[in-house]
């Protein structure tokens, strides 16, 4: 699989100046998370969110770990995502989604990140005439709010 280590800094995404360097932390794409030592984040005041995450280990174990923010910066990258708080015993993984946020993939011959290039976006290239031809997907859809007592509409893309 070509696993490597990297070095991080992870930061409390609500004063920056509450940072902490990871000198290791092992890149993983098959983890969708990022799992970082708890006791680091703590140092750094990551606030733990009420929303605990009910997770599979690889050998099959379901296990809880409470989440929390943070930013993430690798080299010149930087990116803020939903990180795990890391027990005893867990790795601390740079997750698939901190690579996306980060804009970097895998290079796994010279076991290193590499910036993954420019990011799709759709901004401003769709034409008046394009856009014109799609408004008959788009359908207006009343829809209530709970305890409102008023209707909303929301516009919704079909097929």
């Amino acid at each position: 699989m070509g696993l490597f280590n990297i070095g991080c800094l992870i930061a409390n995404h609500q004063d920056r100046t509450r940072s902490v360097r990871v000198p290791k932390i092992m890149v993983d794409t098959g983890s969708e998370l990022t799992w970082i030592n708890q006791k680091h984040l703590e140092k750094i005041g990551v606030a733990r969110e009420e929303k605990k995450l009910r997770l599979k280990t690889v050998d099959g174990r379901e296990i809880i770990r409470p989440i929390g923010f943070a930013i993430i910066r690798v080299g010149k990258e930087i990116t803020t995502d939903e990180v795990v708080f890391a027990q005893k015993g867990d790795l601390q993984l740079l997750g698939a989604r901190t690579l996306e946020g980060l804009n970097l993939k895998v290079d796994l011959r010279n076991k290193k990140l590499v910036g993954a290039g420019s990011i799709a976006a759709a901004g401003n290239i769709i034409q008046k005439d394009a856009l014109s031809s799609f408004s008959h997907h788009i359908a207006t859809v009343p829809f209530e709010m709970p305890n409102q007592g008023s209707s909303l509409h929301t516009r919704i893309a079909t097929s």
